[in-house]
């Protein structure tokens, strides 16, 4: 018996179909059902599939995939009245099927878009022939803000404008695609589409593994080659260049890099020397032979483009210019998101190629032209009018697009006395009526409207589609509810053959030859975050410890004026830790500080790292609304301990030996060392409180060895050779300084080869110095030069890397 729904028909129990209650939109094409309600083709299968299901199982499934999407962190920040906000990825659970025969149709049509793209991005950096002849208006051309004068002249090195490209389609109320809108600046989505995929086929692995479904991995595959030996050919590397942190999609760039095994960079992490475009690294200046840039073209540098721009690089226009380096896409290849270039294209083709648009885009009019104003003003009623620079399409302009319909008289007279006197301002496209998709809202399918975005990426043999991409799909019956930014949601694109499809992976052909990244390509931001992670982590793990210790004599006195405990407050308050609080501020700063460190460099976490360290900091944040002070606390601090420790046991069993584990490495250490030499000195000083050794043993989680160790009671001496002279206790100071000589001596040489760098000599005569001590010599006065001495040695550190 099929599970779900059931209802009585005829004497007997049937499954209810997910489809006897979906109610496709008059005069909208459904692309689930055909206008009988029947399913096309590509949809039976699946939908019986579905129903075999039944709606309690499949909410249960998708539940299944939200979860997994929050647990991976797939996220897209959203900008409103509050600010910028992170948004967990809104995943719609059905995905958008086409059949293999109408996505040839649609790939066919794209290429040829792809083409006559690059070719009027040639000509109009180059001769200007459609300038010339009359077919682009130069006045249009020169007003747009992607028009780049810089580059009007430069060949690209790679002889081409375009390698990535994507375009937004719809289907109309005829059943044909349309092209809505272009993304040639920095087309993204495509690593939020591998999420999709990920996170669909989680929840619909059966039915996925039964139907022949295009798979995404060749296409990146082929990407990522086609990088690779364009920067063989330039004696450079490949980098990812991002806006940063706070960009919309910047999930999606260190997904990608880590995915394809590419340096994220950030255009401070750049530079331009003789010409050539340099990455700072923990090795010094290294060439970056092709940047897929990930930021609008004109905030690339601030020196050529715009001036007030604070994530580019100054000079990379130069390395450009000289073909050191190829960016992809090209600089001012944004032009062609342009709307108003959209009422041009077709004659264009037909000069350029002599064809017809295989696949037209939505029908365009430039209001510079008197025939074509005149024809908007006419019939403005059934328009959409907007920005004729706008990159942007219709429904995402959040306002500075208009549906002449929904103009009030006034507003109307309004904006059609601005077309008249500036026309050339304006641009009014068809409203246009989208096709719809099932949705599973309340355990039943609803249609909403749809558009779908599909990629292309340029290889040696040519153009490469996607064999999916993705749909935006709306939250409501209103076309303009896709735009993310409006809460639209995302859904997974199968791509469905009728026979045995190919199971492509992203690892190379047995054949293939390859090459091994050498470990000094570290950038010098990321090795910075990296020391600051592993500090930030140490820290707020001693304070835990602290704390915990703290808490557990409350508990046990029920007095916080007990010496040992008022001590410990004056000890905690310059840190601003404040015991008052069960849960410090200070402590909370401390794991969110670390979180930002680990968010620098995302490219270069593993996703179980992320999610641990995000548990961490939910943990943290609730126990500060949940947690009483005394046996409460020591409950809280001791769970806090546990996933501190799993935390870094996970970095540590798991990360890769190279340059940027070294430096998490000697974070730890660092303030490690520092930790311990601080608390050792207060709470080994003379006349500390009564409790106050047992308590630094507490801390230094050496009660047990000490207990083994040393056949006598806890004095300051054995404390102290304990905590601070064991060689093999990983507690101590003397161990700490034993790792920091052996990491520091394994970085990159910055002085030359045979030459010690200054924190290796510092650190060298640092060990020797404690290693040869007694527990007499550990003077409160040492022990708080120690912590200053460890200290300065992250100083010559940063001065070598980081600079």
């Amino acid at each position: 018996m099929a599970k779900g729904n059931q209802k009585r028909a005829g004497g007997r129990l049937r499954a209810q179909s997910l489809l006897e209650h979906y109610r496709p939109i008059d005069g909208v094409v459904d692309e689930m059902v055909d206008a009988s309600g029947s399913p096309r083709p590509a949809w039976r299968s699946f939908i019986e599939a579905l129903d075999e299901l039944g709606s309690e199982t499949l909410g249960q499934r998708f539940a299944r995939a939200d979860q997994y999407l929050r647990d991976a962190g797939v996220y897209y920040r959203v900008y409103d009245r509050a600010g910028a906000n992170e948004r967990e990825w809104p995943l719609a659970h059905v995905p958008l099927l086409i059949d293999e025969k109408e996505w040839a149709e649609i790939s066919a049509g794209l290429i040829q878009r792809a083409d006559l793209f690059e070719a009027i991005l040639a000509d109009i950096y180059g001769p200007n022939r459609l300038v010339e002849k009359g077919i682009l208006p130069a006045g249009l051309i020169a007003a747009s803000p992607e028009y780049l004068r810089p580059v009007v002249g430069v060949r690209p090195a790679s002889g081409h404008f375009l390698h990535m490209v994507a375009f937004e389609l719809g289907r109309g109320p005829d059943g044909h695609w349309w092209v809505l809108g272009d993304r040639t600046q920095a087309p993204s989505g495509a690593g939020f589409a591998l999420e999709n995929r990920v996170a669909t086929t989680r929840a619909l692995s059966d039915i996925y593994g039964e139907m022949h479904v295009h798979r995404l991995a060749g296409f990146f595959r082929r990407f990522r080659d086609a990088l690779n030996g364009m920067a063989r050919e330039s004696g450079g590397r490949v980098a990812i260049l991002t806006p940063g942190p706070l960009n919309e999609t910047y999930y999606e760039h260190a997904y990608i890099a880590r995915y394809l095994g590419i340096m994220l960079l950030e255009g401070e992490d750049l530079t331009v020397s003789d010409g050539r475009l340099m990455v700072r690294t923990v090795s010094g200046l290294m060439p970056i032979g092709v940047l897929w840039r990930r930021l609008d073209a004109a905030f690339a540098d601030p020196l050529e483009l715009r001036p007030d721009s604070q994530i580019g690089t100054p000079g990379l226009v130069e390395a450009i210019r000289r073909g050191s380096v190829s960016a992809v896409n090209a600089l001012g290849s944004g032009l062609m998101q342009t709307r108003a270039l959209l009422s041009f294209l077709p004659r264009i083709a037909r000069e350029l190629r002599g064809e017809e648009l295989r696949l037209p885009n939505v029908a365009t009019w430039w209001c510079g032209q008197e025939a074509e104003r005149n024809h908007v003003l006419a019939n403005i009623d059934r328009m959409v009018v907007g920005s004729a620079l706008s990159t942007r399409l219709a429904f995402e302009d959040d306002g500075a697009t208009r549906l002449g319909s929904a103009l009030s008289a006034g507003e109307r007279a309004e904006f059609v006395a601005r077309i008249e006197q500036d026309g050339a301002a304006f641009v009014g496209q068809e409203a246009v009526t989208l096709s719809t998709t099932p949705v599973f809202v309340g355990g039943r399918l609803e249609p909403r409207p749809a558009s779908l975005r599909v990629y292309l990426a340029r290889t040696p043999e040519g153009w490469t589609v996607m064999p999916g991409g993705f749909a935006r799909v709306g939250f409501s019956l209103d076309p303009t509810a896709i735009a993310m930014q409006r809460g639209g949601q995302a859904a997974d694109v199968w791509v469905v053959s009728d026979r045995p499809v190919e199971r492509e992976t992203l690892l190379p052909q047995e054949s293939d030859s390859f090459t091994r990244t050498m470990p000094g390509s570290l950038p010098s931001r990321a090795a910075e975050n990296l020391t600051w992670l592993g500090r930030y982590i140490e820290r707020s793990e001693d304070a835990v410890r602290v704390l915990r210790a703290y808490h557990v004599r409350l508990a046990e006195t029920s007095d916080p004026e007990m010496p040992l405990l008022a001590d410990i407050r004056d000890y905690l308050e310059p840190f601003g830790i404040e015991v008052e609080s069960a849960i410090p501020m200070g402590l909370i700063s401390t794991l969110d500080s670390a979180v930002y460190s680990a968010g620098q460099i995302r490219d270069r976490f593993s996703p179980d790292g992320w999610l641990a360290l995000k548990d961490l900091s939910k943990t943290i944040h609730k126990f500060a609304r949940t947690v009483a002070p005394g046996d409460d606390a020591t409950r809280a601090m001791t769970v806090m301990l546990r996933k501190l420790a799993g935390f870094s046991g996970l970095l540590h069993e798991n990360m890769y030996r190279f340059t940027g584990w070294r430096f998490l490495e000697i974070g730890r250490r660092l303030e490690r060392g520092i930790q311990i030499a601080r608390t050792l000195a207060r709470l080994t000083k003379a006349g500390a409180p009564d409790g106050a050794l047992d308590m630094m043993l507490e801390i230094g989680d050496s009660v047990m060895t000490h207990r083994r160790q040393y056949p006598v009671q806890a004095g300051r001496r054995t404390v102290i050779d304990l905590l601070a002279l064991d060689p093999l206790n990983p507690r101590s100071i003397l161990f700490q300084l034993e790792r920091l000589k052996a990491e520091i001596g394994m970085l990159p040489s910055v002085g030359g080869e045979g030459h010690m760098s200054p924190a290796a000599k510092e650190i060298l005569q640092l060990n020797t110095a404690i290693a040869v001590m007694e527990p007499q010599d550990m003077t409160v006065k040492v022990l708080d030069e120690l912590a200053n001495q460890i200290g300065d040695l992250y100083n010559s550190l940063a001065k070598a890397y980081f600079g």
